[in-house]
């Protein structure tokens, strides 16, 4: 009888900054670090890119139209398995520096603020992976680990 072979989920984040400043999303009702600041981001739902799940997020999170020919990616990241997740994730963060439309809550009943943040002065209450890979970035650091 053939092992079933180990699983791992994926998700996609968009990091918009603009004039030194980071677009973020206090999440809220989702079980998951409600509360706590993370960006738009999303779960693959099967026979989708990376930069195509993140093009439909940015639309239903944030009612922005982007090209995902356009995005960039600039980080991964690699999740260990906690308490507050089934699986261990692998993250694929996006960036663009163009898009259509403007910027707003449209998911009101997931996220209760989304706003921009100078890349400084980060909310406390920033995700630490979040965190973690909003310096990486800074440092043009491409992969990184949490949790392991």
């Amino acid at each position: 009888m053939p092992q079933e072979r180990f699983k791992i989920a994926p998700a996609c984040y968009l990091v918009l900054i603009k004039d030194g400043r980071i677009l973020l999303s206090r999440r809220c009702n989702t079980g998951f670090h409600d509360g706590n600041y993370s960006m738009v981001s999303g779960h693959l739902e099967g026979d989708e890119s990376f930069r195509q799940a993140m093009a439909r997020e940015a639309m239903e999170e944030a009612g922005i139209i982007i090209d995902p020919n356009k995005l960039t990616i600039i980080h991964a990241l690699h999740r260990a398995h906690t308490p507050d997740t089934d699986t261990e994730r692998i993250d694929i963060f996006t960036t663009i520096d163009e898009w259509e439309g403007e910027i707003k809550n449209c998911e009101p009943d997931k996220c209760d603020h989304l706003d921009w943040f100078p890349l400084d002065e980060l909310p406390e209450n920033t995700i630490s992976y979040v965190r973690q890979v909003i310096d990486c970035v800074q440092k043009n650091i491409f992969y990184s680990e949490h949790g392991f």
